[in-house]
């Protein structure tokens, strides 16, 4: 059986926040099936989005439907806003914290993550735009300026927008091998400087 990415989406999410940890994903997953990993989408109820730019996005299942996740991505966008209100919102995350073994985030899926607690007492990032917010939100966060991502066993954040892509590499390097995060990397034709 394989394990499985989830990348959860809603209105106003940020397209490159979950459209790059999927292409990473979605890419790997095809090239190297024998790894023994899948990725997929889902929505609180499965229906289309409208990300902030737009973009609509038929997700894969719903939260109902999705099968059990191993990983799962919380990216950002506007519509975190709502989000640090929903008290169910943030009794899901941590209710996913319970039972996914990695949960990750994208710039401002960060700052959910600290309202529901999944930071105190951790080092981590967001966009660069939202790091005062995070801190405010939990003050024993360690907040880590310029960094990409900050990797801290069970979750993992990124700074904002194409960091995503950078994280999902990693994932990929934690969860096959290094050599696979950089066939990935090439597959993809994603080429930073410095490079991965």
């Amino acid at each position: 059986m394989s394990r499985r990415i989830g990348i959860f989406l809603f209105d106003e999410v940020e397209e490159i926040d979950a459209i790059g940890p999927w292409e990473v994903f979605a890419w790997w997953t095809h090239a190297y099936p024998d790894d023994g990993w899948e990725a997929t989408t889902f929505s609180m109820d499965g229906t289309p989005v409208t990300c902030d730019n737009t973009l609509v996005i038929h997700p894969h299942h719903s939260v109902a439907s999705v099968p059990p996740l191993d990983v799962l991505v919380h990216p950002g966008g506007d519509g975190h806003i709502a989000m640090l209100e929903d008290e169910a919102h943030l009794g899901w995350v941590r209710e996913q914290k319970s039972r996914v073994e990695l949960m990750t985030s994208v710039c401002t899926g960060s700052v959910v993550f600290a309202a529901a607690g999944l930071l105190r007492g951790r080092p981590a990032t967001s966009n660069r735009n939202s790091l005062d917010q995070m801190k405010s939100i939990d003050g024993t966060i360690e907040v880590r300026p310029g960094a990409r991502f900050v990797d801290d066993g069970d979750v993992i954040t990124a700074a904002g927008l194409s960091a995503g892509i950078d994280m999902a590499l990693h994932v990929v390097g934690r969860l096959a091998s290094p050599e696979r995060a950089r066939q990935v990397r090439e597959g993809i034709e994603y080429a930073p400087d410095p490079q991965h």
